[in-house]
């Protein structure tokens, strides 16, 4: 008897401890079991991108294009849905390999030839002069690129040379090499450079590639600005960073006449 008084307490205890140990589990896990996952569900729509990098002036063709699903809400202004879209279109600008293929980087579709022809601004011409690897900066200057053309040459009248800036701001539309023969008679590469200008700005390139020796200077591509400039002579450069001459120290004089008689003088005093 006495054993079953003190089993039934510690039973009924368990009892409790079980029941309230269940309650809690039930509880605790419907408050921190994981929400449920809303999906949300967008369309995906192909956009042609560039299957490789294509500079300004190809014509393209289907192999140099292929499609990437992109979602609706992320879609690029003025983007080309299928290959057929933009097939025998001329790039007016270079597009980078999984680059989108937007109608603002496309001729106009009565453009139906590329190269250069294709790329060059109403109004403007595209003019071609010979140079090497010091004119092109080793090969820093690209399609795209703005530089500014100097030329030196002689001033025939006052017999001396000058380095002047002739052009400023011009676009480089392409760079390439050909094949001439050098002062030996051998073949030898000659890099050829050919820049967008207008026709008067043409005739001064003409002239100054002729008579003179060209120089091409790379400019930042946020850099716009003017530059006026008077050129440079042999006798301006080598006058640079002169030491200024002393300046002379003007004396003051005193002039006293002195008049003696009949006779007068002039005295000076300093």
């Amino acid at each position: 008897m006495k054993k079953w008084k003190i089993i039934l307490p510690i039973g009924f205890a368990l009892l409790i401890a079980a029941t309230a140990s269940g309650f809690l589990y039930k509880w605790m896990q419907a408050h921190t079991a994981p929400k449920e996952v809303v999906q949300i569900k967008s369309e995906a729509v192909p956009v042609a991108v560039a299957s490789a990098d294509l500079t300004w002036g190809t014509k393209l063709q289907s192999e140099m294009v292929k499609t990437t699903p992109y979602l609706k809400e992320s879609l690029p202004e003025g983007y080309c849905s299928n290959i057929d879209t933009v097939k025998n279109r001329v790039l007016i600008a270079p597009v980078k390999k999984n680059e989108p293929i937007l109608e603002s980087k496309l001729a106009p579709t009565t453009v139906a030839s590329g190269g250069v022809s294709a790329i060059v601004t109403p109004g403007k011409r595209a003019l071609a002069v010979k140079g090497d690897k010091v004119i092109g900066i080793s090969g820093f200057i690209l399609p795209g690129n703005r530089v500014d053309v100097l030329v030196t040459m002689e001033d025939r009248k006052n017999k001396y040379e000058m380095t002047k800036i002739v052009l400023e701001k011009v676009l480089v539309l392409a760079t390439g090499t050909q094949v001439e023969e050098n002062d030996k008679g051998e073949p030898a590469p000659v890099d050829v450079y050919t820049l967008e200008v207008t026709p008067e700005e043409g005739e001064k390139l003409a002239l100054a590639a002729a008579r003179g020796k060209l120089q091409f200077a790379l400019r930042n591509v946020t850099d716009d600005k003017t530059v006026l400039t008077k050129g440079a002579t042999v006798k301006g450069m080598l006058s640079s960073y002169r030491p200024a001459a002393p300046r002379r120290v003007s004396q003051q004089r005193t002039v006293v006449e002195v008049i003696r008689g009949s006779e007068v003088k002039k005295l000076k005093f300093y």
